[in-house]
């Protein structure tokens, strides 16, 4: 019988919305899309779209974590820009995280995302 859990931690942002960080189902770890908040103060980085990525990266991280994966363990990401001119930068602060067994992916340019931010991430993650 599958089991459904919902993971939350303060390691990363509180959900700004009637949803939870993770949902962990049997083997695979659901994680919601993340934008560049810093958990302590729930305040967006500004300082350039590289610095987006990294937070919303150390963001999608603590939420692996606290559910027992890494970035090994992603098998797909979804990558949401506010623009195609940032696409270069953010994968090359994404290839630091998946130096090996890059997950599938896709990326895509979208007309607005929450709060205004350049960049969001979600991912899902398996463990046998």
């Amino acid at each position: 019988m599958s089991k459904k859990e919902i993971l939350n931690t303060d390691q990363a942002p509180a959900a700004i919305g009637p949803y939870n960080q993770a949902i962990k189902a049997d083997k695979t770890l659901y994680v919601s899309g993340q934008i560049p908040l810093i958990p302590e103060t729930m305040e967006l980085i500004s300082t350039g779209v590289a610095d987006e990525a990294h937070q919303v990266l150390k963001n999608v991280g603590a939420i692996l974590k606290n559910a027992g994966y890494d970035f090994n363990d992603v098998v797909k990401t979804s990558i949401f820009l506010s623009s195609m001119d940032y696409f270069a930068t953010v994968n090359e602060v994404y290839s630091t995280y998946f130096k090996e067994n890059q997950p599938a992916r896709e990326c895509v340019a979208v007309k607005t995302l929450p709060k205004e931010v350049n960049v969001e991430i979600s991912v899902i993650a398996w463990k046998a």
